[in-house]
């Protein structure tokens, strides 16, 4: 059987953090087992759908790397949903039902009054032809709501273990409203089906809607005649102090992200590792996340989003990318000094474009800060000639034995006079990228 899962986002929006994690771990589940990772457009919503956001989905995805097999776009797909609706109609499974909404909330709030579970009543079933067509001469449309067997439903799911739902406790679903549009479930169960989907994969907050679908997979058996796909419900995000996610971190869009300069394989090895006993650190490659992929490693408590421990995590992959991998964006924003100045400065870079600052400290002109003139002075005097690779440790030793300062007192100074900061990058390396005649220009002030 070859795997095939799947990724449904509505671009009724940007994508986030936390709808990206479900992709993620498809496309990662997908890689290892050689199989099959969909993107499937959630589009049946016409009104809220845009192009600009389905663009922006595949942009963002296609930047993280998790590039798919197939596409669809459920929008073109409602003859198909239509075929399965007509097929549950003639089965008995599918009927109409003609409440208002305010009427459902009046018989909910009743029925919560009396101490009722607020399940639908299923009064849509015993309408006769005649008070249909009553209603329909009222103006009123149907909504058609599937009939639920009524019965434990269960699955082994690859996270969670053994689950069952009692559909006897809710209501029989709406999958079709009143102007004829499909809601996700229908289309999401026939998508599965018609497409082959082998296992769904997604957040615990789709455990109840498990048992609904369950109901449909076998009621649309003799339409798809397919295996029941394997489910996995993963556990929800939740904040670093374990509260549920601010509107700032869950609503954070992956272009936001890409905008603020965070690295792609630092985002999906985040969320790949979070929630899992892996230690969390930046993956070498996708390739190797997917490798590590394994659901037995994911725990049953929400997954802690840290957006510390993401810029940890981002400064990791920066100081373990390669000058080779580098050159191409360190040409874009003119800040190619070649491979000793990248190997010098990346283990002090939170974003790569933070390596523009240290181009301008070694080739362009700064602000020395010096505070003590005649200690500038004493180390230009001793400033060697000919100023090579190695030179650094014989000119600050001099300059110690000098003025007697040493440690910070002695470092310091250096530092801020050559580059106008307070911290950095080894001093060895980055005073021989900058060279004798600007240093000697800094001391001078």
């Amino acid at each position: 059987m070859t795997v095939k899962v799947r990724f449904a986002p509505s671009p009724t929006g940007r994508i986030h953090a936390g709808n990206v994690r479900a992709a993620l771990i498809n496309w990662l589940f997908a890689h290892k087992n050689q199989g099959v990772f969909v993107l499937r457009i959630d589009d049946t919503d016409l009104e809220r759908s845009t192009k600009e956001n389905e663009d922006l989905i595949e942009t963002d995805l296609k930047w993280l790397g998790l590039e798919w097999q197939e596409r669809y776009n459920q929008s073109k797909r409602f003859d198909i949903y239509q075929a399965a609706a007509d097929a549950l109609k003639a089965a008995g499974r599918l009927y109409a039902c003609y409440e208002t909404a305010e009427e459902l909330d009046r018989r909910r709030k009743v029925q919560l009054s009396r101490g009722l579970p607020p399940v639908y009543d299923r009064a849509g079933l015993a309408l006769t032809d005649a008070e249909k067509a009553a209603f329909e001469a009222e103006g009123r449309k149907p909504h058609w709501r599937f009939k639920l067997d009524g019965k434990r439903v269960s699955w082994e799911d690859l996270v969670r273990g053994h689950c069952e739902v009692d559909t006897t406790s809710m209501s029989d679903p709406v999958l079709i409203r009143e102007d004829g549009a499909f809601l996700y479930t229908l289309p999401s169960v026939v998508d599965d089906m018609d497409m082959k989907i082998t296992h769904v994969i997604r957040g615990e907050d789709h455990v109840a809607n498990t048992g609904t679908q369950l109901e449909i997979f076998e009621a649309l058996q003799g339409l798809f005649p397919v295996g029941l796909p394997v489910f996995a419900h993963m556990p929800l995000l939740v904040g670093a102090d374990g509260e549920g996610l601010s509107k700032r971190l869950g609503s954070m869009s992956i272009s936001q992200m890409r905008e603020d300069g965070l690295e792609p394989l630092a985002i999906t090895s985040h969320l790949a590792k979070i929630g899992t006993s892996d230690p969390l650190e930046a993956a070498p490659s996708l390739v190797a996340l997917a490798d590590g992929q394994d659901f037995s490693k994911m725990g049953r408590a929400p997954a802690r989003y840290d957006f510390d421990d993401l810029m940890r995590l981002n400064a990791g992959v920066l100081q373990a990318m390669s000058y080779t991998d580098a050159k191409p964006r360190l040409a874009a924003i003119d800040a190619d000094l070649g491979e000793l100045f990248w190997d010098t400065v990346k283990m002090n870079l939170h974003r790569f474009a933070e390596v523009k600052a240290w181009a301008q400290i070694i080739s362009g002109d700064i602000t020395p800060r010096i505070e003590d003139p005649a200690f500038a002075a004493k180390a230009l005097e001793l400033l060697p000639a000919d100023y090579g690779r190695d030179s650094w440790q014989a000119w600050s030793g001099a300059i110690k034995e000098a003025t007697g300062a040493k440690g910070k007192a002695l470092f310091m100074p250096l530092r801020q006079a050559l580059t106008g900061m307070d911290h950095g990058p080894d001093m060895g390396a980055l005073s021989f990228l900058i060279g004798r005649e600007k240093i000697a220009q800094r001391l001078k002030g």
